[in-house]
C-alpha cells in the first residue's frame, strides 16, 4: 500500500526538468494515494470481516494498472488510469 512513494520521488526529483515526466508522475501519485486510501479502509473494516475483500481488490487494483502504466511508459506512451480522483494536482 506504499505504491504512492515512487510517483512522488519522480515528481518532486525530475518534474520541473520535464512537464511530460510530471504530468506522468501525478496521474500515478493520484491512483496510488486513492488506492492506498481504499486499502487502508479495507483494514480498518477487517474486524467486520468485508475487510478482507476491500483490501485484496485494492491491491491487485493497484497492482494490475501500475504494471500497466508501468509498460506505457517504458514504450513512450501516455497512460490515463480508471478510477482515479485529482488529490494532487
Amino acid at each position: 500500500m506504499a505504491g504512492w512513494i515512487i510517483p512522488l520521488i519522480v515528481m518532486l526529483a525530475k518534474g520541473n526538468e520535464s512537464p511530460v515526466v510530471r504530468n506522468e508522475a501525478v496521474k500515478a501519485l493520484n491512483f496510488q494515494l486513492l488506492w492506498s486510501i481504499i486499502g487502508f479502509a479495507g483494514w480498518a473494516l477487517i474486524c467486520i470481516g468485508v475487510g478482507y475483500v476491500i483490501v485484496g481488490i485494492a491491491w491487485i487494483v493497484a497492482v494490475v494498472f501500475g504494471i500497466i502504466a508501468g509498460v506505457k511508459a517504458a514504450n513512450g506512451e501516455p497512460y490515463t488510469y480508471p478510477m482515479a480522483v485529482a488529490i494532487v494536482k
